[in-house]
């Protein structure tokens, strides 16, 4: 199995973009080993700022540099972009409507040992309540460097949410994605799976265990979470009447809410959740944390079954 963390595509992608555009722009708060943006600096040093261990002045810096013209990459993990720097990125970017594309890595539970404190697991939710945002959360890695050429091309702010561990990789490289359509990877009229992140390759495997079973279910990757593909939650409401939802992130605001807000207006259907249970993370290997917290295959398939029953009951 070819795995490859979608940090590490991000930091192939930013280089490969500057080759061919040289209005961009890349910062980071002095974290570049890290979330990858040192091959860029390594290429275009002439367009690389480390702002320091300061976030709120890199977004400041951003947001300069997009008035100015600039196509701007800020860089910091997710506790810190999101955290940190939330005045900053909604009064100066969002409000603004700038062209900078806030990338945090190290988001979620697989930051692993280095504990609460710096997993991120409300960053989707802050993201998404801010208006003009556009919210991105790939599988893998080919879908980072797919979403990071969309970012590109689309005017305006965006967070991009990106993990610390290698993860299987789901697309071929060179793939291609549409910000704002989900992307139904199985077919099937039982259920539906809608999942982001890491726990979209999870929902293939529990899905083949299912259709083991008997039991057919539709998974889709819904990278885009802001805006999201509300026709085609619809179509599954409408086929399947059962949705279940999978994110590595609080079941609060994230994917799971924005998916039951749109069948609550479009399509009242069943909604099962599956994510953190409006707790902090902890420390631990990634695996570890994830068994613990529920975000595993074997879940995925036990909340389908209670999903299921629930269906039953209301026919």
């Amino acid at each position: 199995m070819v795995k490859q963390a979608t940090r590490d595509a991000y930091g192939e992608a930013l280089v490969e973009l500057g080759h061919r555009h040289n209005d961009i722009v890349v910062l980071d708060a002095d974290l570049s080993s890290s979330t990858k943006t040192a091959g860029f600096a390594r290429a275009f040093p002439g367009r690389f700022i480390n702002a320091g261990i300061a976030e709120q002045n890199m977004i400041g810096m951003a947001a300069g540099l997009a008035a100015a013209g600039k196509t701007v990459f800020a860089s910091s993990f997710a506790m810190f972009a999101v955290g940190r720097a939330f005045e900053q990125v909604r009064n100066s970017l969002a409000y603004a409507h700038l062209n900078v594309k806030v990338c945090a890595t190290h988001a979620g539970l697989t930051v692993g040992e280095d504990g609460g404190s710096h997993q991120a697991v409300e960053d989707i939710a802050l993201m998404r309540s801010v208006p003009n945002m556009c919210v991105v959360v790939p599988a893998d890695g080919p879908s980072t460097k797919a979403a990071l050429n969309q970012l590109y091309k689309r005017p305006g702010p965006a967070y991009l949410r990106l993990g610390r561990p290698a993860v299987p990789k789901i697309y071929n490289d060179g793939t291609d994605i549409t910000i704002g359509q989900g992307i139904e990877l199985l077919s099937g009229d039982d259920a539906a799976i809608i999942a982001c992140g890491i726990m979209v390759e999870k929902s293939l495997q529990a899905a083949r265990l299912l259709a083991d079973e008997g039991i057919q279910v539709t998974v889709v990757d819904m990278h885009t979470i802001k805006p999201i593909d509300e026709e085609l939650i619809i179509r599954l409401a409408r086929t399947t009447g059962a949705i279940l939802t999978a994110e590595e992130h609080t079941v609060l605001g994230g994917l799971g809410s924005a998916v039951a807000e749109v069948t609550a207006a479009r399509c009242p259907v069943l909604v099962e959740r599956l994510g953190i249970n409006d707790q902090f993370g902890q420390s631990g290997t990634p695996d570890q944390l994830l068994e613990h917290y529920g975000l595993t295959v074997q879940e995925i398939v036990n909340k389908l079954h209670l999903l299921l029953k629930k269906k039953k009951s209301l026919k």
